[in-house]
């Protein structure tokens, strides 16, 4: 069996294959989720209940979705098997059939990685705080219990069921723009071959830029690169075909392709801040005084300009789960994160790096610049981006860079973020791998190095200290 607690993370399940998730274990969990939906009353009854499931491309996937799938039709409920799916076809499933669902994926990780995420019907999310510690519980308890029954009607055996949602998935997301209005673009994407090499050529087949796809072909051992936008070197390939090709715009998109990053003419890459801020400045022209969510380690610019088209900006903690929730809470039209997800209220909440990337399109079709030109307005201020450190004691950290910053204004709303007139800085543990992760952004670039080196000097005095 697998390792319950070490692949439930704050908002999804993740673990190294077999070692930490195993067939074994997704019955478990099978089970914790069937009992959940039960509670929750998300099914309604279980006999007669259904369950979407999806599955990316990873040489594991099919041998853990048959666990779970067979696991959850011996309780009763039908199963609905969408197939190769990516992240955000399910959320649109979920919203469109007003059913639960479960993808199985371990998004921007390496080969040897699987995992689930988890919604409730029409797309809520299932996160830390919202339902998966009580689908951990259940899991563990029937761990134990493995010859006890769950307290629900068997009945017959639930039946299962093959759905094509692609095609209404195509239609939803070119729906969010005015197809006529953009302009014959040539754009680069490398899928990274993850499931964007499934969506992504069928939604340009509706509208008029044309696409150049690197790494189309859906193989989870990922032979070209790992399907992680966010490191810089797994943006060189599509650099290149940027300039190569005279294009317009390059896309890169993460393993379960419901994450995007953004290359410019120029092939200089576009933070997902700078992405937060042209969705965002355009969905306020569609939409006055909208609410805006960004989460804690977006630039200050993205704030800015949303409180300077009449809107509302909303700042909430990072991942998927918190935002959705607060989105759901507070009737935000779009969240964005500086890692890339980007959120819509009309997308059931959830996010799609596809609809994010019509839309900065439909911005440069309508404001009739280029990409390096249309992105200036917002990059106001200089940012280190996300610096990784490995750390034996992260709360021990924070604790000792908020004793050193005593004097700055701070808040604990992820992590430790310290702000001063002039510069910010966010400390946070990551949620899947064991790191520590530093955002800092000052007025200017010398100010940046200046306290980029105060802080590295920090945390390299408290990793040399007694006992870390």
């Amino acid at each position: 069996m697998g390792d319950i607690d070490a692949i439930f993370k704050s908002y999804d399940i993740r673990g190294l294959y077999p070692e930490q998730i195993d067939p074994f274990t997704c019955e478990l969990i099978g089970c914790g989720f069937a009992q959940f939906l039960e509670e929750e009353c998300d099914l309604n009854s279980l006999s007669g209940g259904k369950i979407l499931v999806g599955f990316d491309m990873r040489p594991s996937s099919e041998n853990l979705v048959e666990a779970f799938t067979s696991q959850i039709r011996l309780l009763g409920i039908d199963v609905i098997s969408l197939g190769l799916c990516s992240t955000d076809m399910l959320y649109f499933a979920s919203g469109h059939l007003s059913a639960p669902g479960v993808i199985f994926t371990a998004s921007h990780n390496p080969a040897e990685y699987n995992g689930m995420k988890l919604c409730k019907a029409n797309a809520v999310p299932i996160g830390e705080g919202s339902g998966l510690e009580r689908i951990r519980s259940f899991a563990k308890h029937w761990a134990k219990e493995e010859t006890a029954e769950l307290n629900i009607n068997y009945g017959f055996p639930g039946r299962l069921q093959e759905l094509d949602v692609l095609e209404d998935f195509v239609d939803h997301v070119v729906g969010f723009i005015d197809a006529d209005k953009l302009k014959e673009f040539r754009v680069v994407a490398d899928t990274a071959n993850g499931m964007g090499g499934l969506i992504v050529p069928a939604v340009f087949d509706k509208i008029p830029p044309t696409i150049d796809i690197l790494y189309g072909e859906l193989d989870g051992t990922f032979p070209n690169h790992p399907a992680d936008p966010l490191n810089p070197e797994n943006l060189t390939d599509l650099k290149e075909q940027v300039l190569e090709t005279s294009a317009d715009i390059g896309l890169a998109f993460d393993g379960d392709a419901d994450r995007v990053f953004l290359i410019d003419e120029l092939g200089v890459p576009l933070s997902g801040s700078t992405t937060t801020a042209i969705v965002a400045n355009g969905i306020l022209n569609k939409e006055p005084s909208a609410s805006i969510i960004h989460n804690l380690i977006c630039s200050k610019s993205v704030e800015e300009i949303v409180s300077a088209k009449g809107g509302t900006p909303i700042r909430s903690r990072v991942g998927h789960s918190h935002i959705k929730r607060l989105m759901a809470e507070t009737g935000a039209a779009f969240a964005g994160e500086h890692s890339g997800h980007y959120y819509f209220r009309d997308n059931f909440c959830a996010d799609s790096g596809i609809i994010a990337a019509l839309l900065v399109l439909e911005q440069m079709s309508l404001q009739e610049i280029p990409l390096s030109q249309l992105r200036k307005k917002f990059e106001t201020y200089s940012s280190t981006g996300e610096i990784n450190f490995t750390i034996d004691n992260p709360s021990g950290l924070l604790d000792f860079i908020a004793d050193k910053f005593s004097d700055q204004q701070q808040d604990e709303l992820d992590g430790l973020t310290v702000e001063s007139e002039h510069w910010w800085f966010n400390l946070r543990p990551s949620n899947t791998e064991p790191l520590i992760r530093l955002n800092l952004e000052t007025r200017d670039e010398p100010m940046l190095k200046k306290q980029l080196e105060v802080i590295k000097e920090l945390i390299a005095d408290f990793q040399s200290s007694a006992g870390n």
